[in-house]
């Protein structure tokens, strides 16, 4: 498994967070803690979670996910995943993820 990393971009209200890699229990937290402060840094109306390049996630990368869910709801925000691999959208909907958040395929391919 290959550690998981994360660019950001902002724009125009809305911060886009790129993650590459494998989410897990060891890359969980680190993510957590870069995703967070640019949460908190660019307070955007929108956070779209951009998963196109990841392969696997198990559990942790769930926790992930909900806890940004909650924290961008508390700052009044909205969170959007894109892009989803077919297992990880799988693991998004058996989970009932995709109630709460809105998931979207766009055009862009994977790098």
């Amino acid at each position: 498994m290959q550690n998981a990393k994360f660019t950001s971009e902002y724009s125009e209200g809305i911060l886009i967070i790129k993650l590459f890699g494998d989410i897990d229990h060891h890359s969980a937290k680190p993510l957590r803690e870069g995703i967070d402060s640019e949460i908190y840094l660019y307070r955007a109306a929108t956070v779209m979670l951009d998963l196109s390049n990841i392969d696997f996630m198990d559990s942790s990368g769930l926790g992930l996910i909900l806890g940004r869910y909650t924290r961008i709801q508390e700052l009044g925000g909205t969170l959007v995943i894109t892009d989803p691999s077919e297992s990880v959208e799988r693991i998004l909907e058996l989970a009932g993820t995709k109630k709460l958040i809105t998931v979207k395929h766009t055009e862009r391919s994977k790098i």
